[in-house]
């Protein structure tokens, strides 16, 4: 790891400004990306802001929102009664995301933030990286892949979104509140990542001088039920193979409202609106989960090491969609 200087930052504006002024500084709050990069030769930046001092910690409901501070930590907002009360999908997708240790440390708008976990993107000795390098390939095609995107990717990036919470909280409909020089902006959840095939260097529409202050998650409605399924090789302290994160309002056999999110194929967390299309109005059965399950995943793009995903994806979405539904046949 390179040497930097360390500062430590209490205003919001303060950091605008430190950030501004110097395009290659970089902030720190739980760091358990920033310094995993940092130590790779990843990330090198020469000036370090601490902004784990700055006034963005605090989760408050207001009215049929929970307004969730940047800084809030993944385990403050798992033990959250309202979070346990109305938002289960957040709540399972916190407790699988990570070890105790990590969600003690991490913060909600640094998890948003993680880079991708792509092995060939965190090693500085791959040339061949469109994410790193713009313009250089990306080594990923041809190489193991197994724990790459299907969705949102091409041949220049394959990259993955690992984030569990990120999943749940698309679903939700959550919005971002940012700072910056020009004054405060709110950015949809869904609007705010960028697809790997539209731009593979940038990975959502945050500027340089641009800080997450709050979370906002919209409560479904209370007849709402919900849940996240995460899939992977080994119980704990593994990122997803395939998830999925689902929202029902399910009426008389009827599914009235539907939200589903899927991770672990995405290189963006993935907001299914073709499943949503097909579930609502529709009959809660089986059968209707399936067609969710294949609309959603019929514009996938595979190599040989991620084909398995297509049906692996179908099958965890229909799992969930049956648990939180309550029907099975």
């Amino acid at each position: 790891m390179r040497t930097f200087e360390y500062v430590r930052a209490t205003d919001t504006q303060e950091v605008v400004r430190m950030l501004a002024e110097d395009p290659s500084a970089s902030c720190l709050a739980g760091g358990t990306t920033q310094l995993d990069l940092m130590k790779d030769g990843v990330l090198e930046p020469p000036t370090l802001i601490d902004i784990t001092r700055l006034p963005l910690h605090g989760i408050e409901r207001r009215g049929e929102s929970l307004h969730v501070g940047a800084l809030a930590t993944m385990e403050e907002l798992a033990a959250d009664s309202t979070v346990a009360e109305r938002l289960p999908v957040v709540r399972e997708a916190l407790l699988l995301g990570a070890s105790v240790q990590l969600r003690n440390m991490a913060t909600i708008g640094g998890n948003l933030l993680q880079r991708t976990r792509c092995r060939y993107f965190r090693d500085p000795a791959v040339l061949e990286c469109n994410k790193r390098a713009p313009g250089t390939g990306c080594a990923a095609v041809q190489g193991a892949a197994r724990m790459h995107a299907v969705l949102g990717v091409n041949e220049n990036c394959i990259a993955l979104h690992a984030s569990d919470l990120a999943v749940a909280l698309v679903a939700l409909d959550a919005v971002v509140h940012i700072q910056g020089l020009s004054g405060r902006r709110t950015v949809p959840l869904t609007e705010f990542y960028v697809t790997a095939d539209e731009s593979p260097e940038r990975e959502n529409v945050l500027e340089h001088a641009e800080l997450i202050t709050e979370v906002e998650i919209p409560l479904p409605p209370p007849s709402a039920r919900s849940g996240y399924l995460k899939v992977r090789d080994r119980v704990s302290y593994e990122f997803a193979l395939t998830s999925a994160a689902v929202v029902l309002v399910v009426e008389d056999g009827t599914i009235r409202q539907a939200r589903v999110g899927l991770g672990g194929v995405g290189s963006k967390p993935w907001r299914a609106y073709e499943a949503e299309h097909v579930l609502t109005g529709a009959p809660a059965t089986s059968a209707t989960f399936q067609d969710a399950s294949e609309a959603t995943m019929r514009d996938a793009w595979t190599v040989p090491g991620t084909a398995f995903k297509v049906p692996l994806a179908r099958r965890t979405l229909v799992r969930e969609l049956q648990t939180v539904s309550g029907v099975t046949a």
